[in-house]
């Protein structure tokens, strides 16, 4: 009886093993020797326990250029554009592509005539209604939308420069916000429209908008300022064009123009007129000294 007893338990023991059963009872987990694929699948990203911490570092909306700026061409015959997202708050400053001036508040630098390696990065050429040597380079500091002192250039005509220069000190007084100051090059001027162009500029020797007559930029009299921020509309026209939703004139954000405000007051001071207050169409960024 003995011996038989013996043998059922051995048998008993030998048929947990052999199931995979722990000695509680409890099946022991499989362990596949080929882990589960994972194609066509995204994982979930779950936040860490750092997420705070990592949420301080994101930039405000706004204040860095989207990585495709400047680089995408814009469809053939596309009338009305919406404004991307990273761009209805445009507030990012771009690198400066002149040495700083010297010393820590405003200071302008005027060469006149403007050296002739400036004229020939510029627009110029002879059949502009112009002359090089009635063209002065004009370097001026002004505050980025990053709060900080940049130099930037202007190419104007000589008999407005020191006027010119009056206005951009005015503004820095203000503290009136720009995201670059350069001259246009032929390059730029000519090349196929992305939409998101935003460069402070004067002298570009081009025809006016829609016309076939010389532009008052082709004489060094007019000065486009923040052109995304403030830009041209004439029906269904707008310029540039993805600046759509900058038409909105009361949502008033930083570097927009507005009739009571410092920049239109600091040009009216040397007798330019605004562009914003045409009655025909709208041209929020310009200021000329014949008011066209």
């Amino acid at each position: 009886m003995r011996s038989l007893v013996t043998a059922l338990v051995l048998l008993c023991l030998l048929a947990a093993c052999s199931t995979g059963s722990t000695p509680g009872g409890t099946p022991s987990p499989a362990s596949p020797t080929t882990p589960p694929s994972t194609q066509g699948t995204t994982a979930p990203t779950s936040p860490s326990s750092g997420s705070d911490e990592q949420s301080d570092d994101v930039p405000a909306p706004g204040t860095v250029p989207p990585a495709w700026l400047g680089t995408r061409v814009l469809p053939e015959g596309a009338t009305v554009l919406t404004t991307p997202p990273a761009l209805r708050q445009r507030r990012f400053t771009l690198p400066d592509s002149l040495p700083m001036l010297p010393g820590t508040g405003f200071r302008s630098k005027v060469v006149d005539p403007a050296p002739a390696e400036v004229i020939a990065r510029s627009t110029w050429n002879r059949a502009c209604p112009v002359r090089a040597e009635q063209l002065a380079w004009v370097r001026v500091t002004f505050w980025g939308f990053d709060d900080v002192r940049h130099t930037g250039e202007l190419l104007v005509n000589s008999s407005v420069a020191d006027e010119v220069v009056q206005v951009f000190g005015d503004l820095w007084k203000a503290h009136f916000p720009m995201e670059q100051m350069a001259i246009t090059t032929v390059a730029e001027r000519d090349a196929a429209p992305t939409g998101d162009g935003n460069d402070t500029g004067a002298f570009n020797c081009r025809p006016v908008t829609g016309g076939s007559s010389y532009s008052e930029h082709a004489y060094g009299l007019a000065i486009d300022l923040n052109p995304f921020q403030n830009p041209y509309e004439k029906g269904q026209v707008v310029l540039p064009e993805l600046a759509r939703s900058y038409l909105d004139r009361n949502d008033v954000r930083p570097g927009m123009i507005t009739a009571d405000g410092p920049v239109v007051r600091a040009f009216a001071r040397i007798g330019w007129g605004w562009g914003g207050s045409w009655r025909t169409l709208k041209d929020y960024q310009h200021f000329s000294a014949n008011n066209r």
